[in-house]
């Protein structure tokens, strides 16, 4: 595989020198609000809800297996938390689309030194339905491969690589979701962004594989969205574009 991760996990740093600029403000507000309530309450499930999830999974393990329970329960608790994380991450990234995809374009407009405009209402509407379509088209790219490590996750013997699985497949499909947003703004199809981000896969997996790793810490998750689209904005710039 090409690529270099480290080089990928530095557009993500990168991403944090642009976050407190004023022009960007509003277009990191609104992801960071909804970041806020929707990590909130996942938060509040894995708290209340985990130990009966991981019981309970817990179950179905034969008796003749019982004594690798205390093996497992990390295990089978990681990836419960995986789960919780990698879904509402979904939903807080079909929600935010708009403002995410308005973001990559403000970025890739200060970085190119052009004057950046105030976003009308009326522009704002214009671009949910597209934003909205993309996000359908990374769904229906998602769930086949979900479904997959799903089934490895249950499957004994082979779950217990289950956490790996999880952690790279999440890396790349972080990859995919920040860094359609500039590449969409730039009518990059689909397929034709999934191919760029194959050729430096390595590139791709650090900086999906840091964002992942940034989520999974409270409070800091709560920023990593914006900081993500900033990120794969100039990865674009820098290695695609």
């Amino acid at each position: 595989m090409l690529g270099n991760p480290v080089k990928g996990g530095g557009y993500l740093l990168k991403g944090v020198n642009l976050l407190s600029e004023k022009k960007l403000r509003v277009f990191i507000l609104v992801p960071l609000i909804i970041n806020i309530l929707l990590f909130s309450f996942a938060l509040f499930m894995l708290f209340n809800q985990l130990p009966n999830w991981v019981d309970s999974w817990l179950s179905f393990l034969p008796d003749f297996l019982s004594f690798v329970e205390f093996i497992l329960y990390p295990l089978v608790a990681l990836t419960a938390a995986l789960v919780v994380y990698y879904s509402f991450s979904l939903v807080a990234n079909i929600i935010a689309a708009p403002f995410n995809g308005l973001l990559s374009e403000r970025v890739e407009q200060l970085v190119a030194g052009k004057e950046v405009a105030d976003e009308s209402f009326s522009e704002l509407m214009a671009i949910v339905p597209r934003a909205i379509g993309r996000e359908l088209a990374k769904l229906a790219y998602y769930l086949p491969k979900l479904i997959l490590v799903v089934i490895i996750s249950i499957i004994p013997g082979l779950n217990l690589f289950a956490p790996i699985v999880w952690f790279v497949f999440g890396a790349w499909m972080m990859a995919v979701q920040y860094c359609d947003y500039p590449m969409d703004n730039n009518k990059v199809s689909f397929k034709d962004m999934i191919s760029k981000l194959k050729k430096p896969r390595l590139t791709s997996l650090g900086f999906g594989g840091l964002v992942q790793l940034a989520m999974m810490v409270p409070i800091l998750n709560f920023f990593v969205m914006p900081v993500a689209v900033i990120g794969a904005t100039l990865y674009w710039i820098e290695e695609h574009r």
